[in-house]
């Protein structure tokens, strides 16, 4: 199954993984509506949602830029009305938007926990709502969080309780919803990262551009949910998936060149459960821990 003329719909698609996401469906030909708030560019943050959709354009595909913010209703509705007057319906959502901020509970200011709150639970919850009604009228209709599995365990929380939160909120959006609606077949699923990931929230937050040597490309996200994405929906839902198990399941088994660095031992992500670990095939640092 292709993607061609399937129209996706990606919050904070400018760059990083919503931005491989973008281009992977767009080498089928799909339509893709990019909504972030970077119209002009910043001097911390690669490319703007112009930018994007003109790479868009030149991988293939179809693209409508879209200026907002997931923390706005007015904005997410506009941004909704707008793509499906453009394509005439919507296929995907991809809850990509995140806001980032692993700081313990003393450091962790009210704006900065609001923001979290507002932007990954709120956003995938807000966004989930509007798109769902086109979504409803979709051949395969799929929604994608890019969201943990729900690893409650204590070590998760105790370093960011925050930040956690925010982002098992995403989780539980899919967790939720999957039952919800899976008698009218739209699929939801989490995607998540075995590893960490080169994107500017590693290279301002997180770790450094050092750190990025042992983070693999966005691109490996944007091949495991065009995988994710071709499956039908109605036998493919309510799943926390892991990008190179997704792919290995496809017949990938050499991930080197997706590496930054492939001297280098990819690090772990946040969030990976003990069994996940257990079963990689893949030799990680662990640092987020």
């Amino acid at each position: 199954m292709s993607l061609a003329g399937k129209t996706l719909f990606i919050t904070g698609g400018g760059r990083g993984i919503g931005l491989a996401i973008a281009l992977r469906a767009a080498r089928d030909g799909a339509n893709v509506a990019i909504l972030g708030k970077t119209a002009e560019p910043h001097p911390r943050l690669p490319g703007t949602v112009f930018t994007a959709a003109a790479e868009v354009e030149a991988a293939g595909g179809h693209a409508l830029a879209l200026v907002g913010d997931v923390r706005s209703e007015a904005s997410v509705l506009e941004a909704v009305e707008r793509t499906v007057a453009r394509f005439g319906g919507l296929d995907i959502l991809v809850n990509n938007a995140s806001a980032v901020s692993p700081t313990p509970t003393l450091t962790t200011d009210l704006k900065r926990f609001d923001l979290m709150h507002q932007v990954n639970t709120r956003g995938t919850f807000l966004c989930s709502k509007t798109c769902l009604p086109h979504l409803l009228k979709a051949a395969n209709p799929h929604i994608l969080n890019l969201a943990p599995p729900l690893d409650l365990q204590a070590k998760w929380f105790a370093p960011h309780v925050a930040y956690t939160m925010a982002k098992f909120g995403m989780s539980m959006c899919t967790l939720g919803m999957a039952e919800e609606f899976r008698e009218a077949g739209v699929a939801v699923n989490s995607l998540w990262p075995l590893t960490a990931i080169d994107t500017a929230a590693i290279r301002n937050i997180l770790g450094g551009p050092e750190m990025t040597r042992a983070c693999r490309k966005p691109e490996i996200m944007g091949d495991a949910a065009w995988e994710v994405l071709r499956r039908p929906s109605r036998a493919c839902t309510g799943n926390f998936l892991i990008d190179e198990e997704v792919l290995r399941e496809a017949g990938v088994t050499d991930f080197s060149g997706y590496a930054v660095d492939p001297a280098l031992a990819p690090v772990a992500d946040y969030f990976l459960p003990e069994a996940v670990l257990a079963a990689s095939r893949t030799k990680l640092q662990q640092l987020f821990l």
